[in-house]
């Protein structure tokens, strides 16, 4: 179903995959948009428990993608590199094609926003970190992307 990647020789492992998912922070999300053209957005993110989590407004463009077609893909870049004296690149990236779901549990969505704070924000402290999940809980829409096909590449340099 998935193609398979043409230069097996650069490809990471799932485990690297994983990695890079964990320590990245931005990812691009690939949708099908309006009017049949695809929509690319980058979006901070969170990685936890195989799932990743997007957040945003309550309507918008990713939303009205998502309910029209669950299917994407999204990429990770870990890292890149011009080496002009190489006239190459070094890179490592992470592509994932799965599905989205709008989550619509308040415990779901509650959980989603705590692992976000955690990750994007470990050292405030729990008291304040509830005052802000609390103000922003009624205006945020959580995504989960489930990934159902993994993989990574990197550059010989």
């Amino acid at each position: 179903m998935f193609r398979e990647m043409r230069r097996k020789e650069r490809a990471l492992t799932k485990e690297q995959c994983e990695e890079i998912l964990e320590r990245g922070e931005v990812c691009v999300l690939a949708l099908a948009g309006d009017d049949g053209y695809p929509y690319a957005v980058p979006v901070n993110y969170c990685y936890a428990n195989g799932k990743i989590y997007i957040h945003c407004a309550k309507e918008g463009h990713k939303l009205d993608s998502i309910r029209r077609c669950d299917k994407g893909s999204l990429t990770v870049i870990d890292c890149a590199e011009i080496l002009p004296e190489k006239h190459s690149t070094h890179y490592r990236s992470v592509i994932a094609f799965g599905r989205f779901r709008i989550l619509e549990d308040e415990g779901e969505v509650l959980r989603a926003i705590e692992a976000f704070s955690l990750r994007h924000s470990p050292n405030v402290p729990e008291e304040e970190r509830e005052k802000v999940i609390a103000h922003w809980l009624p205006s945020v829409a959580i995504i989960e992307f489930t990934p159902e096909h993994l993989s990574g590449k990197h550059s010989r340099y």
